[in-house]
């Protein structure tokens, strides 16, 4: 009775590592080429839209400074490829880039 206990403990421990095995494989997709390019060209649109803004002086220095704040932490997620992030947060800072400008969102 004791060898049978200890046998279906070691399957259940199996079958944990298994699930947490597949788990892992399928969370460590890649992201899209289109993904990839979307974040890096978003990025580099936002950092031009977001300098010009400066040096027009346009106010809104709340929304600007939220802005600045979005497109670092993009850049960080872009590193980190979370593509999907870094794409939600640039568009996120051009709203308030836009909304710096005088242009509202």
């Amino acid at each position: 009775m004791r060898f049978k206990v200890n046998r279906t403990r070691s399957s259940v421990a199996m079958a944990g590592v298994l699930s947490l095995g597949l788990l892992v494989a399928a969370c460590s997709g890649t992201a899209s080429q289109a993904q990839v390019n979307a974040c890096k060209n978003g990025l580099s649109q936002a950092y031009s839209e977001f300098e010009r803004a400066k040096s027009d002086g346009f106010g809104g220095a709340v929304a600007m400074t939220k802005a600045g704040s979005l497109l670092s932490a993009a850049k960080i997620q872009q590193q980190f490829e979370k593509y999907p992030n870094c794409i939600d947060k640039v568009k996120r800072a051009r709203h308030y880039i836009r909304q710096a400008r005088g242009g509202g969102g």
